[in-house]
């Protein structure tokens, strides 16, 4: 069926402990795809996308909730934007001009900082702006971010945009400013499942990545940036992501929880991940401007999510199109510094098709 106009739809999805609103709006792309966004960390809720029958599901984690997001959204990030830093900063702690600033360690019993911070972006209340484009129905969302928020310099203003454009591909445009140097990392933290259901075991992926960069046992990059080949994190050929994963069971992480050096140049979309599920046929293509992608098999998911469902590790994967963790401290990595005068631009595009 093919939808002769797509549209944008408003509710209130509930309110806030502190007695804020939050909206939902539904993008509903000319072939039925259908995306669900809520004001509240700009979270992605749902995403329906249709099988090799026809058949739709809602391929991403999350709450059915706003109290669930609110209690436990902290832990997991379903669906957010994250930032003002993405990722992981070893002790919390980074220099600008010979100024030091300390963050929250929020990164459980690892001394990190984690994800923005205790109240990071994934649990602000973005204001928006539904508009239709040529391209499909887009949400434009906007935060302002104070000085100091969470221990970051300088005000920040962030402008996110999704569109569900009717090349069934889910955008998301970033711009940020802010008037005193500060540090910017953002991404977008969806658990995808392919099937629908289950597990992502019988999944295969592939990264176009030749190098990767190694961590301690804190989970923090060690400053090397290092060759796939030979280690259990070359994805550069589809795997079957239970094989993939069954090596990384003893680690520290349990499962995959690294960032890929992708191939190709920085700021320009290129082609970074694919993921495909058979009995489904359903096929992910993920480009982006960024350097890096973050790959999270989701290892220490326990928690009851939408549709009855409990998600448990490996219910869904992340692939997170980002700056590098901890590269505030890692001259060597692409740098997230962002000065006055200066834009913060990213684009990540999730691009949906039958596999082959």
């Amino acid at each position: 069926m093919e939808y002769l106009l797509s549209h944008i739809e408003k509710e209130l999805f509930g309110t806030t402990a502190e007695g804020t609103p939050v909206y939902q709006y539904t993008l509903i792309n000319k072939n039925g795809l259908i995306a669900k966004i809520i004001t509240y960390g700009a979270i992605l809720r749902e995403l329906w996308v249709p099988d090799k029958v026809g058949a739709f599901s809602d391929i991403v984690l999350g709450f059915d909730t706003l109290q669930e997001y609110e209690e436990k959204n902290s832990n997991y990030f379903f669906g957010a934007i994250v930032g003002r830093y993405a990722n992981r900063i070893a002790h919390g702690r980074f220099s600008i001009d010979g100024v030091t600033y300390q963050l929250a360690l929020n990164d459980g019993d690892r001394p990190n900082a984690l994800h923005g911070g205790v109240k990071g972006f994934h649990s602000r209340v973005f204001k928006a702006i539904p508009l239709k484009t040529p391209d499909g129905p887009s949400l434009v969302l906007k935060y302002f971010s104070h000085d100091g928020e969470e221990g970051y310099p300088g005000n920040l203003d962030l402008t996110v945009v999704y569109t569900l454009t009717n090349d069934n591909e889910l955008k998301i445009d970033y711009l940020v400013t802010t008037d005193r140097p500060t540090i910017v990392n953002l991404t977008h933290h969806s658990y995808f499942n392919l099937a629908g259901e289950g597990t992502i075991l019988d999944h295969e992926l592939m990264i176009n990545a030749d190098h990767y960069t190694p961590v301690d046992d804190k989970l923090v990059p060690t400053g090397e940036i290092a060759f796939v080949g030979g280690t259990p994190y070359d994805l550069r050929s589809f795997k079957k992501l239970s094989e993939a994963i069954e090596p990384l069971k003893a680690s520290t992480s349990k499962g995959f929880d690294v960032n890929y050096v992708l191939n190709g140049k920085d700021k320009e979309m290129r082609l970074a991940a694919v993921l495909k599920e058979k009995n489904s046929g359903r096929r992910m293509e993920v480009y982006t401007t960024e350097p890096g992608l973050q790959l999270y098999t989701g290892n220490f998911l326990d928690v009851k999510g939408k549709h009855g469902r409990y998600y448990r590790p490996c219910s869904g994967l992340c692939l997170e199109a980002q700056h590098f963790p901890d590269s505030p401290n890692r001259p060597n990595f692409p740098s997230t510094l962002l000065r006055p005068g200066e834009e913060y631009r990213q684009t990540t595009v999730y691009r949906f098709t039958l596999k082959e």
